[in-house]
């Protein structure tokens, strides 16, 4: 293998494969990073056995070939040289009597020279494709805001697998997105631009729909997903850039019945004040079981009311804040929530204006973006405290 291409996207490649590096396996090879030509680009893939990232990139080949090489030392090795071209040349040993087609990758940039022993491309786990299945084109902004309103909510903990992923639904011209953890649930829906012959539901695991959000960044072309529950297996092609990724086994909670079809007390008010009076009970609730309250009452003058959210703990002391609410309906309600929970959801929401809805104190609340509160809800569990 001889070629040669420019440092900057050599560095970018390396970059966008390096999620699926594994970090530490029993098959040492997982933690390389191959190198092959392929239609006249470098193509760079990795995996750690559920994950796979390939990537292309513009390079002149002189000779075809292919190598992997240590990830992590690649990339922090091109990272340190300058904005130039490097040449790369798989050779033997030894430079000036090496065969080509050896094990030892040889780059040049600039004045430096660098030898990197690697391992033959054949010892490499193959690289999935996802060539059968239902094929759709989602448009990258509907990925983006969905898997970042959703994925969020999933499970960090194994001990129920299928919570760790996001249920993807597509149905029609329909797309939802689920993910719950078991004291919260987030579901987010939206429209596909082609209409589909047939349902297909799976569940992908929510670290591989963070990667697609970080991939799909930039991106303004359609992505295309190629779903196989057959083989279970799911492909998100972007420009450049494939992920392959293993789907979860087992069935999604039936969320439908979790989502309250009624409410006692509802508000809607501005978005950033809520995010900043929540940030002030943060730091007094982290020290007090992690508790926020929120009580809301209405005003007799107006359609709207006032909004307390307050944290307090025995050591540390306490903090109230009062807030305007733009719209009211219902009584007084109050419910207490983990902070952790109200903190996310009111960043992921972004800007503009909440919906929040009670039915009572051990209830589920709910939390909707005003503008668009058909496309979004997320339930998030009460916790129980004693009121005074």
């Amino acid at each position: 293998m001889r070629l040669s291409c420019l440092q900057e996207n050599l560095a970018r490649g390396l970059a966008t494969v390096g999620r699926a590096v594994a970090s530490r396996s029993t098959l040492p090879i997982t933690q390389n990073v191959m190198m092959r030509t392929d239609q006249g680009m470098l193509m760079l893939s990795a995996t750690n056995l559920e994950i796979a990232i390939t990537t292309w990139i513009g390079a002149m080949i002189e000779e075809e070939g292919a190598i992997t090489v240590p990830h992590r030392l690649l990339a922090d090795l091109v990272n340190s040289l300058p904005s130039d071209r490097i040449d790369l040349n798989l050779q033997g040993p030894d430079e000036d009597g090496g065969a080509s087609g050896g094990t030892v990758l040889h780059l040049s940039c600039a004045r430096s020279k660098t030898h990197i022993n690697g391992a033959s491309a054949d010892d490499f786990p193959p690289v999935p494709q996802v060539d059968s299945g239902l094929a759709t084109n989602i448009p990258p902004s509907v990925l983006r805001r969905g898997i970042g309103l959703v994925a969020f909510s999933a499970a960090a903990d194994e001990s129920r697998p299928v919570l760790t992923g996001v249920e993807l639904k597509l149905h029609e011209s329909s797309l939802v997105m689920a993910a719950a953890d078991g004291f919260r649930l987030a579901v987010y829906t939206d429209q596909l631009t082609q209409e589909l012959e047939e349902e297909v539901k799976v569940i992908v695991p929510a670290r591989t729909m963070q990667e697609v959000h970080r991939l799909a960044g930039e991106q303004s072309a359609p992505v295309q997903v190629t779903l196989s529950p057959e083989r279970g297996q799911v492909m998100f092609k972007l420009e450049n850039v494939e992920l392959v990724s293993q789907l979860l086994q087992g069935t999604f909670p039936n969320y439908e019945q979790l989502i309250p079809d009624r409410y006692e007390t509802r508000i809607v008010m501005e978005l950033d004040d809520l995010k900043r009076a929540t940030q002030s009970a943060a730091v007094f609730a982290r020290d007090g079981s992690n508790i926020v309250r929120l009580e809301m009452e209405p005003q007799e003058s107006s359609d709207g009311g006032r909004l307390k959210v307050s944290a307090r703990s025995e050591e540390v002391g306490d903090n109230l804040d009062e807030l305007d609410v733009a719209e009211m309906q219902g009584e007084d309600a109050r419910i207490a929530f983990n902070v952790r929970y109200l903190q996310e959801i009111v960043n992921v929401l972004g800007r503009g204006k909440v919906a929040i809805e009670v039915t009572n104190s051990s209830s589920p609340g709910v939390f909707r973006p005003a503008e668009s509160d058909n496309n979004y809800v997320h339930v998030v569990m009460p916790m129980y405290v004693q009121w005074s």
